[in-house]
């Protein structure tokens, strides 16, 4: 184990812990054990909240550095390039329908909005390597599930659906229970075993497609990995979170000078930095004074929409 990723460890704990103590109500460390009536807010509030936040940060930088290491594109994200906001549809159509009041199928249409994204954006990757096509895509993805995702809203049935949708689509870790860690755990758990053994693969793959395929590379079995592990990470997050943008994008490139910009040693390290991004996040939008919450997606957009100005400045020098 890298020295970075100890310090990331350790970052990571003092952020959970921080993030168990931190709110509108201040629980001291002194009192978080079971004799002490303020506990609950710690066992049944926080701690579920703090584990969900560390699985949809890992999830999202995982997911975020597995396609810019398999799209060759240092501009790709699952909200960028439509996954998110297509889990997202999947999310709303079944608000809209009614079927969230079942527990397991409002996530079932979001992992489907997600894997059918996905599998657009792997064809187009198996066709071509262009930043341009991709972000393009990407672009009209985008344009595509947030259109449908609008007229699901000027046509929803009640004005409590159209607020439910509204909400969640803003995406925030507040009120969540032990249920929805118990949902986004497997799910995402399974997400990132997928994405983890693609990391030779995705290492081969910066040495060209030709040069991958004579060190054994399966571009199809790959690609398959890819459209699984995102689209079981991504759907979990935004059918337990709602959607949490630039996360995937961001995280990355933090990391990727850790990692000596192999993209397949990125991941674990993608992994916990998105965690600890995620945490941090949703420990300061607590403590904004303000009437209602700040939302974490609101938030995360605020933060991520420079960092994103800046890759493209950048790339901008770099092509000139």
């Amino acid at each position: 184990m890298s020295r970075a990723t100890l310090w990331l460890l350790l970052a990571l704990l003092l952020a959970a812990a921080g993030s168990l103590a931190a709110g509108k109500v201040w629980v001291p460390l002194d009192a978080w054990t079971s004799a002490d009536p303020r506990s609950i807010i710690i066992v049944e509030l926080r701690l579920p909240r703090t584990i969900l936040a560390l699985i949809v940060g890992a999830a999202l930088g995982v997911a975020g550095a597995a396609m810019q290491g398999y799209l060759r594109n240092p501009l790709a994200d699952p909200g960028l390039f439509g996954v998110s906001s297509g889990a997202a549809l999947g999310a709303v159509c079944a608000l809209f329908f009614g079927y969230a009041a079942q527990a397991w199928l409002l996530p079932l249409f979001a992992l489907a909005g997600a894997a059918a994204t996905m599998a657009a954006l792997a064809l187009i990757a198996g066709r071509s390597a262009s930043l341009v096509v991709f972000t393009l895509a990407g672009m009209v993805l985008t344009s595509l599930t947030g259109s449908l995702t609008a007229l699901a809203i000027s046509l929803a049935p009640t004005p409590f659906v159209a607020s439910e949708i509204v909400t969640w689509l803003m995406g925030a870790l507040t009120d969540r229970s032990w249920n929805d860690v118990g949902l986004a755990l497997p799910l995402v758990t399974i997400g990132l075993a997928v994405l983890a053994r693609t990391a030779p693969a995705l290492d081969a793959l910066t040495l060209g497609e030709t040069a991958a395929r004579s060190l054994g590379v399966e571009p199809r079995r790959l690609q398959r990995a890819i459209v699984l592990g995102v689209a079981l990470t991504v759907g979990a997050t935004v059918a337990t979170a709602g959607v949490i943008g630039f996360v995937g994008l961001m995280v990355p490139h933090l990391v990727r000078p850790l990692a000596r910009h192999r993209p397949g040693a990125t991941l674990w390290p993608s992994a916990l930095a998105g965690a600890l991004l995620v945490t941090v996040a949703d420990t300061l939008v607590r403590l904004v004074p303000s009437a209602s919450e700040l939302r974490l997606g609101i938030a995360m957009s605020l933060l991520g929409a420079p960092f994103f100005l800046y890759l493209l400045l950048r790339l901008r020098r770099r092509l000139a």
